[in-house]
C-alpha cells in the first residue's frame, strides 16, 4: 500500500521532505587590514596685499620692485607640494583676494608708499614692533566661521619684507606651536587651521622653508608622547654634525651633512641612512654616502623638495601614529591633543 502511495504522490505532486543543507560559514574578514595613507585636500583662502604705489601709472609693489608674481609662485608651490608628497597633499586655492593697502600692524601702524619706500631705501628704519595684526585679519576676513562651516581648510597671506608675517601659525581650538605661538583670540572655532605667511619678495624655495618649518613643528607635536627609543620623528631629522656617522635624512635648515644653517652645498661625503626612509615602515639600516650632489648643490628649492620626499606616505599604523606623515603636516586636526 505504501509504495501505491507513493506513486500516486510522485504523479498528482505532494509535498517532498527537504533535507537541511549545511549552511557554509562566511569567510570572515580579517580586522587588521592595513589602512590607506589618506589623500588631504586643503581649501585655501588666498589674500594677496598688493598695494598701488605709483599712482600716476597704476603700479603696485610688486611691480615697482620687480618681485615675482603671486600667481607664479602659488602654482609653483602647489605642485611641489602635489610632487613630493606622491599626490597625497592637494591643496586647492577656493578663493584669491587683493587688497590694494598695507597690511595693519598688531599696534595699530599702518606703513604708507612713501614711509615703506623710505625703509627699503635705507632712509628709515622699519617699524617696530614688526607684527601683522592677525585679530583684525581674521574678523576682517571671516576666518573662525569659515573655517568651522568647512568653507575653507587653511589660510596663505602674499606680502613683503617687513609685513611681520610668521612663515606659519595655527588657531582653532587645541591649537599648538607651530614655527609661532597660537593664535590665541581663535579657540572658539572647533577646527584648527594654518596660516601660512609668503613673501613675493622671495621665491618657491623660501615658500617650501616655511612649510617645512611647519612640517617640523607639526611633527614635533605627534611625537611628543613616545619614548626616545620610539621617536621616529627625531631619528629622521638626524645629521652628521649632531649624531656623526648616524645621519638620517636632516631637518629643513641641515642637510645630512650640513656643519651650519643653510648649509646645502657641502661636498663633504658622510654616511647616511637617508634612503632607508623610502622603504618605511621597514627600515633595514641600509647605509651610503651622500653629499650635495643628492639634493641639489646648494639650490634652496631642490634641497627642500628632496627632504619632503623623505617623508613616509604609505598606509598603516606604527606604535599608533599613521605611516602617512602627511595627513598631519597638511591637516592639524589629525594631531593629538
Amino acid at each position: 500500500m505504501s509504495s501505491l502511495i507513493d506513486f500516486l504522490i510522485s504523479l498528482f505532486g505532494g509535498k517532498k521532505t527537504v533535507q537541511p543543507q549545511p549552511v557554509r560559514p562566511q569567510p570572515v574578514q580579517p580586522s587588521n587590514l592595513p589602512q590607506p595613507a589618506a589623500i588631504v585636500t586643503r581649501k585655501v583662502l588666498m589674500v594677496v596685499y598688493d598695494p598701488v604705489v605709483d599712482t600716476s601709472s597704476g603700479k603696485k609693489l610688486s611691480q615697482v620692485m620687480n618681485w615675482q608674481r603671486v600667481d607664479n609662485l602659488s602654482a609653483g608651490f602647489i605642485s611641489d607640494i602635489l610632487e613630493t608628497s606622491g599626490g597625497l597633499g592637494r591643496y586647492q586655492v577656493v578663493e584669491r583676494v587683493e587688497v590694494d593697502e598695507f597690511p595693519l600692524k598688531a599696534d595699530g601702524f599702518r606703513y604708507t608708499a612713501q614711509s615703506y619706500g623710505q625703509v627699503k631705501a635705507g632712509a628709515a628704519q622699519p617699524h617696530q614692533p614688526d607684527l601683522f595684526n592677525y585679530d583684525e585679519f581674521i574678523r576682517r576676513f571671516n576666518i573662525l566661521q569659515r573655517v568651522a562651516s568647512n568653507e575653507i581648510d587653511e589660510v596663505w597671506i602674499f606680502a613683503f619684507p617687513h609685513a611681520g608675517l610668521y612663515e606659519s601659525t595655527i588657531g582653532g581650538l587645541g591649537a599648538f606651536w607651530c614655527n609661532s605661538q597660537p593664535l590665541a583670540r581663535t579657540f572658539s572655532c572647533p577646527r584648527r587651521f594654518v596660516i601660512m605667511g609668503f613673501s613675493y619678495e622671495r621665491g618657491i624655495g623660501e615658500m617650501l622653508e616655511s612649510f617645512g618649518h611647519r612640517a617640523e613643528s607639526i611633527m614635533e607635536k605627534v611625537y611628543a608622547g613616545e619614548t626616545p627609543e620610539n621617536n621616529l620623528w627625531r631619528k629622521f631629522i638626524r645629521y652628521d654634525k649632531s649624531h656623526p656617522g648616524k645621519s638620517e635624512c636632516g631637518n629643513i635648515h641641515f642637510a645630512p651633512n650640513s656643519e651650519r644653517d643653510y648649509d646645502w652645498n657641502n661636498m663633504r661625503l658622510v654616511d647616511s641612512r637617508c634612503d632607508d626612509w623610502y622603504q618605511f615602515p621597514n627600515l633595514s639600516g641600509a647605509v651610503r654616502q651622500v653629499n650635495a650632489n643628492d639634493w641639489g648643490k646648494g639650490d634652496i628649492r631642490a634641497h627642500h623638495k628632496w627632504w619632503l620626499k623623505h617623508f613616509p606616505k604609505v598606509g598603516g599604523r606604527t606604535n599608533g601614529i599613521a605611516n602617512n606623515w602627511w595627513q598631519y603636516i597638511l591637516d592639524p586636526n589629525r594631531v593629538s591633543s
